[in-house]
């Protein structure tokens, strides 16, 4: 009996050690940014001189393919971040990005669009939820506290305070947002690849709230646009595409609900680049006779529809999984589906 209630408790703490061991290791999250693989390279021994016997005369030779010895002090094996640096996103029309080791800008059209940008941006602060240390309205500029990054492969969140400014230059208006400090717990963090990052995550958060106010607006002054003229063409290579007689902004923000009603369903789409991915599924016969139009012969699947700016028009080229685009005579088809349903209001 005893000798079972031994094994009982040694059983036990077997189990509490594996639960504990399995519960360190699934919240350390550095996993997530490290290499994965053979890390035997890193006990390649180093390079040695050539050992030349006595008497032996080697053939002339030059410097050109001599190794150089480097002494490294660089993270390696699994102390090596992996990410790649955060990209700054120019979402917003017109926009563009410029980067500097500290600070990330964004470049926009100086137009109408864009006057109430400062006011703008402290909605969304305080929407978020970040507070601000220090503002100058006039001068249009602020300071936030410190922010904290929760982030799923970090063990330990990061925390950053911003400059963050509204500034005209000339014919353009600048987002700027510009680090003040970066920790990690209580230390300070100084590495310029962690302090690029989230200056630009920074940036990015804002871009993305931004571009989606301004999707927003687009679509509710898009709803009564009216009648929208639709006509078949072709671009430089001769391969056929839709021409939509109507600006892209307006287009872009009437297509999701004219797709769905030709039995296309919007599974993504990026404006800054045009390409909206949709899965045709096709109607019933009754809802195309009450469209006023017969069905096209496209097949069923997914397609990418590339979505062009061209001025006052705006292009559409529907392109098949298989990297092929419509056919002449089922792009025709599609403008007849197209313009019934751009010939009506989308406001209900």
């Amino acid at each position: 009996m005893a000798t079972l209630l031994q094994k009982s408790k040694v059983m036990k703490v077997a189990g509490l050690s594996l639960v504990v061991f399995l519960a360190a290791c699934s919240s350390d999250q550095r996993y997530k940014r490290q290499v994965s693989g053979d890390e035997s390279y890193l006990e390649t021994p180093p390079l040695k001189a050539l050992n030349i016997p006595a008497g032996m005369i080697l053939p002339l030779q030059n410097s050109e393919y001599n190794v150089p010895a480097v002494v490294s002090t660089s993270a390696v094996g699994k102390n090596l971040d992996i990410r790649p640096p955060l990209q700054a996103l120019a979402l917003l029309t017109g926009s563009r990005i410029e980067n500097s080791a500290k600070s990330s800008k964004l470049l926009l059209e100086n137009n109408p669009e864009y006057s109430k940008l400062w006011s703008q941006v402290n909605n969304l602060l305080t929407k978020k939820g970040y507070h601000i240390s220090q503002k100058d309205d006039a001068a249009q500029t602020l300071t936030t506290d410190w922010i904290t990054w929760a982030r799923a492969d970090e063990n330990i969140p990061y925390q950053g305070r911003y400059r963050i400014s509204v500034t005209q230059q000339g014919y353009q208006t600048a987002l700027s947002v510009s680090n003040e400090g970066l920790k990690l717990g209580e230390k300070e963090v100084t590495d310029p690849v962690e302090i690029q990052r989230y200056t630009v995550l920074m940036l990015n958060e804002l871009a993305s709230d931004l571009s989606q106010q301004q999707e927003e607006s687009s679509q509710n002054s898009a709803k009564d646009s009216g009648a929208l003229s639709v006509q078949s063409g072709s671009d430089n290579t001769g391969l056929p595409r839709i021409i939509v007689r109507a600006p892209y902004n307006v287009v872009w923000n009437r297509l999701p609900y004219t797709l769905e009603s030709v039995g296309m369903q919007v599974t993504d789409r990026t404006r800054s680049t045009g390409a909206i991915a949709v899965t045709y599924k096709g109607l019933s016969s009754s809802n195309w006779k009450a469209l006023g139009v017969e069905a096209p012969s496209i097949s069923e699947g997914n397609y990418k529809l590339q979505v062009g700016d061209l001025d006052n028009r705006s292009s559409l080229q529907f392109i098949s999984e298989k990297g092929k685009p419509l056919t002449q005579s089922e792009n025709d088809q599609l403008v007849a589906v197209l313009e019934a349903v751009f010939s009506k209001s989308t406001s209900k």
